[in-house]
């Protein structure tokens, strides 16, 4: 069997840990301690982290997009193939060594997709990007962390509280849609996404297209207005 081989680390801005940059022949893994945060074999459930938000604004011109973490690009990549050909994609990466990576050693799993005109690439904290939207916002995509209870960053936290939920709210176009990837079910998140105002649809997608195994949870959240 092919050994997994450590490329580079990185630290988390605002958090202890460290990241954790694997290959083994043509197959990327991130890790944090001896938790795998993403592969790149794995990706169905961040492409309909795109899809599923893409078919809720769709025939909206010039939308405008904000994906909160990079990751290994494939909700990226789904939303450039989802959204219509005038969206404006932003993109939000905590950690300036996953922009580093996607150019460098993960560049066979991105391919072009950081350099479509359509494309901004915002190195920070996405929650400011929130903060400051005020109906600015067709669709906000998270894939930050592991979902309402996250791995990295406490502060991590704050975007799925109802403050948080809130900042989405209102950053948020009439009709806009909130969508949020998770590695589980969490019930109570799904109450907050209610009281905050959304019309919130809990949809399990499989980890890997066409395969049985894992399965991750996406809440598709509509602004009620």
């Amino acid at each position: 069997m092919i050994p997994w081989v450590r490329l580079d680390t990185a630290t988390i801005p605002g958090a202890s840990g460290e990241l954790r940059l694997m290959q083994r022949g043509a197959e990327f893994s991130i890790m944090i301690g001896s938790n795998e945060l993403m592969n790149s074999r794995l990706s169905g459930s961040e492409e309909a982290l795109a899809s599923l938000s893409a078919a809720k604004i769709a025939g909206r011109p010039g939308a405008s997009v904000l994906i909160g973490g990079l990751g290994m690009g494939f909700t990226l990549r789904a939303a450039l193939a989802e959204f219509a050909p005038d969206a404006a994609i932003t993109v939000a990466e905590l950690v300036p060594a996953v922009v580093a990576w996607a150019r460098g050693p993960m560049q066979p799993v991105f391919g072009d997709c950081l350099d479509d005109p359509r494309v901004t690439i915002h190195e920070g904290d996405v929650s400011p990007l929130i903060l400051a939207g005020r109906k600015g916002f067709d669709a906000i995509l998270l894939d930050v962390d592991n979902g309402p209870e996250g791995l990295t960053r406490e502060s991590n936290d704050g975007l799925y509280t109802m403050r948080g939920l809130g900042a989405a709210f209102a950053a948020l176009r009439p009709g806009g849609v909130l969508a949020v990837w998770s590695s589980g079910p969490n019930a109570a998140f799904t109450q907050r996404l209610n009281k905050a105002g959304f019309a919130v649809e809990e949809v399990k997608v499989k980890a890997h297209r066409g395969r049985s195994g894992a399965k991750h949870v996406i809440w598709i959240a509509v602004r009620r207005d």
